[in-house]
Formats: C-alpha cells, structure tokens, sequence
C-alpha cells in the first residue's frame, strides 16, 4: 500500500533532487523511498566497539577490505605530504 506524503524541503535541494532523479532514471519519490528504507533497516546486529549500531553504505561496503593498509599508517600526515609536494611544484 502506498501512501502520499506531504514534505517541506528547500527549493535548491528539490531542484537538485530533481536532476539527479532524472540521471538515475528514477523518480524523486522512489530515490525518497529508497533512502528511507536504507536507514529504516539497518543490521542492528553489527555494533562498533563503543556499542553504537552502524551500517555502512552499501557502495562503502563493496570497498571494504579492497586495500591493505599498514596499521601504523598516518592518513593526515601522508596527505599532508602530498599537498605539500603538489602546492610546492606550483611555485
């Protein structure tokens, strides 16, 4: 059974939602549809170390595990560098 609702939403986010509705394909209300069941169902079974309940997005998740990442890695001082070379060549 489907149901109409009523929602009051900012005219450059519809407009936006519109023309990303329309790449896909899709209509602006399945896209709705389809993001309030995605949060609506998560697996509240997988819970983080701190006993918060998460889900990754399913497009995430095909991600995880891909790489091997050292455990001593620093994220911020590896992009850190590599913005410091690139802006560096810019001079």
């Amino acid at each position: 059974m489907k149901t109409k609702l009523t929602l009051v939403i900012e005219d450059e986010v519809i407009y936006n939602a519109k023309k990303y509705a329309k790449k896909k394909d899709e209509s602006l209300s399945s896209l709705v549809e389809h993001y309030l069941k995605a949060i609506s169902n998560e697996d509240r079974g997988s819970k983080l170390k701190k006993g918060i309940s998460k889900k990754l997005n399913p497009k995430v998740a095909k991600l995880k595990g891909v790489l091997n990442i050292p455990k001593n890695f620093n994220y911020k001082e590896e992009l850190g560098n590599i913005l410091l070379e690139r802006y560096n060549k810019l001079k």
